[in-house]
């Protein structure tokens, strides 16, 4: 038996371009509120958290950042779906989505395999968990009563009693080809890992609309990519080297922004002339003006609304 779903937010035929902030779980949680209400006072349009073992909780942050805000919508990008079993995750985002409706952009990800070993929770096929964790919690955020015996999520007859008025769309994090043919698969959106190029971002959209397509779905998945930036001149230019160095990734396989708001909304152009949606820009972990660097944001984000 299935209940009547409630409306669910869709994504569109095309691009988007939204331009979108990021909390980092490295900055302590009471810092929280000042810059929620420094992206709202700015115009920034989305406020993006996530979890990283053992820092904050994204759905504590997100239900506060709302409350503290009227307009700013939060993503949560993402949470690690092994820590937690998929009616619990349904249970968090329907009572915010509820409070805040139309404002939260829930996640899900495979989480950081040595974090998942430390909590005993690390599933032996990080694919399969997705496969069955997304399409699950998608049920239940509609209404849905579901019944389904996988081998990482069992539920016998599990339905919301309050689910979602308006359901948010969920995204689900991929890097890889196949997580990304996944995602498009059985999410509602992407969420890309930072420093992700412009080039790999193409190859991404292609590999997730590919996904999609198999799954014979009609539409086409949200995209969002994670922007390292810092807002400045040298000093920010040897902050964000500093960053980078720590990421122990290749120069050819990341890509971040420095400079002014001008500098850093060309890059963002960059990655939606390639089909990404929703550009979030990244600060650095010592970015000295958090406040400063929502303003920044905003302004990022007015360049490129007009």
């Amino acid at each position: 038996m299935t209940a009547a779903a409630a409306p669910v937010a869709t994504c569109e035929s095309e691009v988007m371009r939204r331009i979108g902030a990021i909390f980092l779980p490295e900055f302590p949680p009471e810092r929280l509120r000042s810059v929620v209400e420094a992206a709202e006072a700015g115009g920034v349009p989305e406020l993006w958290l996530w979890e990283d073992c053992f820092q904050e909780s994204a759905f504590a942050s997100a239900a506060a950042a709302l409350a503290w805000s009227e307009r700013l919508h939060v993503g949560i990008g993402v949470a690690p779906m092994p820590l937690r079993n998929v009616a619990i995750t349904a249970m968090e985002i329907a009572t915010i989505a509820r409070m805040f409706p139309g404002r939260l952009q829930p996640g899900v990800g495979h989480g950081v395999q040595r974090w998942m070993a430390q909590t005993g929770s690390r599933v032996a096929s990080p694919l399969t968990l997705m496969r069955e964790y997304v399409p699950a919690l998608r049920q239940l955020l509609a209404g849905d009563e579901v019944t389904t015996s996988g081998r990482f999520v069992q539920l016998d007859r599990v339905r919301l009693a309050w689910p979602p008025v308006v359901v948010p769309p969920v995204y689900a994090a991929g890097e890889g080809p196949k997580t990304l043919h996944l995602t498009g698969e059985v999410a509602d959106g992407t969420v890309l890992t930072g420093g992700t190029t412009v080039e790999r971002a193409a190859e991404a959209v292609a590999a997730i609309a590919m996904g999609r397509a198999a799954a014979e779905r009609d539409g086409r998945n949200e995209v969002v990519v994670y922007l390292p930036t810092a807002f400045g001149g040298p000093e920010a230019e040897a902050r964000m080297a500093r960053e980078l160095s720590i990421w122990n990734m290749p120069d050819d396989q990341r890509l971040a922004a420095v400079g002014d708001a001008g500098a850093v909304a060309d890059v963002a152009e960059r990655f939606f002339a390639v089909g990404v949606d929703d550009v979030v820009l990244q600060p650095t972990s010592e970015e000295p003006d958090l406040t400063g660097f929502m303003r920044q944001v905003g302004e990022v984000a007015q360049r490129v609304s007009s």
